[in-house]
């Protein structure tokens, strides 16, 4: 099954294209303090080394926004300044090479305010992302709506397009976040029918690894399936290069991108007589930087591991003693169990650097 995404306006942030189309763009927030430039450059590399493509980082004063200047200079990847309330700190921001900022412009400090904001975004050609969430939703909305419900999430976010809109500005993209799964699929759905702005997609303070991937997961999974999304972050209370790991696993369990290795492992059984679990988070965490794409299997039973796994490009299943290497089902490769996973990774990059000079 195809999936037809809807086809919305596209706005640039630094050289990556945002809806109108273009791929859904995998996004990351650094948890550093960014006028720490060496360790928020540091963090970046790791999230591009996975795949990251767009980078937003905190900015909390004006030091934080002159880093950005420096932070720039040495990655690759487009930077989004995350504002909140202060103008000055979004113009800053912008003066020193933010390339897209977040900002909820109805609390930015009134119309001379974000029309400083606004001018300064056409002056760096700097896209601005409308971000609504459930604990941002003006107060007179919230009145009549009782609490952060879908239609008010929408509202607020219709409101604040249009204060930009009124500035004769246009480079915008849009998020309307709540921490429960439900609500933000719905506020999704009735803002994808409300304009064509490309949407940003994410579930906040989902939570750690496992209930966040999960909250991510449905929500997510679900507006991208109705085409809803031009771009994407999975937020987890967890080190950032995890939320790009899943961002990149969602994507490929819907058909619509896929990056690097498909991990296929089986649960394990009494039938399993080595220590699957290490072995399989030691290739994971190896095939995290591999772009090409592959199906690599890690199973726990030499008798069924392979035929288990016979569409698998390579796979390795543990023995008794020792373990097998396998090609498209068949057995490539019989090495003594404290080798396995050093000879399986040694053929893994084997297979990767042949394939990128095309002769697989």
């Amino acid at each position: 099954m195809n999936i037809e995404r809807k086809n919305t306006r596209q706005v640039m942030v630094g050289d990556v294209p945002v809806g109108g189309g273009a791929p859904i763009a995998v996004q990351s927030m650094t948890n550093t303090d960014t006028r720490d430039v060496d360790a928020t450059v540091a963090q970046i590399k790791r999230l591009e080394a996975v795949g990251c493509e767009i980078i937003r980082v905190a900015v909390l004063d004006v030091e934080a926004a002159e880093s950005i200047q420096a932070i720039r200079a040495q990655i690759s990847l487009p930077v989004i300044a995350d504002i909140h309330f202060d103008s000055r700190l979004a113009v800053a921001a912008m003066e020193h090479g933010a390339q897209g900022i977040r900002i909820n412009p109805g609390n930015i400090g009134g119309p001379a305010k974000l029309a400083r904001v606004v001018e300064a975004a056409k002056a760096h050609q700097v896209s601005i992302r409308v971000g609504v969430n459930s604990g941002s939703v003006e107060k007179d909305i919230l009145a009549r709506y009782g609490h952060p419900t879908p239609a008010a999430l929408v509202e607020s976010a219709l409101r604040n397009i249009a204060l930009l809109e009124k500035m004769d500005f246009r480079e915008i993209k849009v998020s309307i976040k709540s921490s429960d799964v439900l609500t933000t699929i719905d506020a999704y759905r009735q803002l994808s029918a409300a304009c064509d702005y490309p949407l940003h997609l994410g579930v906040t303070e989902a939570g750690g690894l496992i209930g966040g991937t999960v909250k991510s997961s449905v929500a997510l999974g679900i507006l991208f399936a109705e085409g809803i999304g031009d771009t994407m972050r999975i937020s987890l209370t967890r080190d950032p290069v995890e939320e790009i790991r899943v961002a990149y696993e969602l994507l490929r369990a819907l058909h619509i991108r896929q990056r690097g290795p498909e991990l296929i492992s089986c649960p394990t059984c009494g039938r399993c007589q080595v220590d699957l679990f290490d072995l399989a988070e030691k290739v994971e965490k190896h095939v995290q930087a591999i772009e090409t794409p592959l199906k690599v299997a890690v199973m726990g039973c030499v008798v069924n591991g392979p035929g288990e796994a016979r569409e698998a490009d390579l796979g390795l299943a543990g023995g008794n003693g020792f373990g097998i290497i396998f090609k498209k089902g068949k057995v490539f490769r019989k090495v003594p169990e404290g080798e396995l996973l050093e000879v399986f990774i040694g053929e893994l990059d084997k297979m990767v650097a042949e394939k990128k000079q095309g002769r697989d």
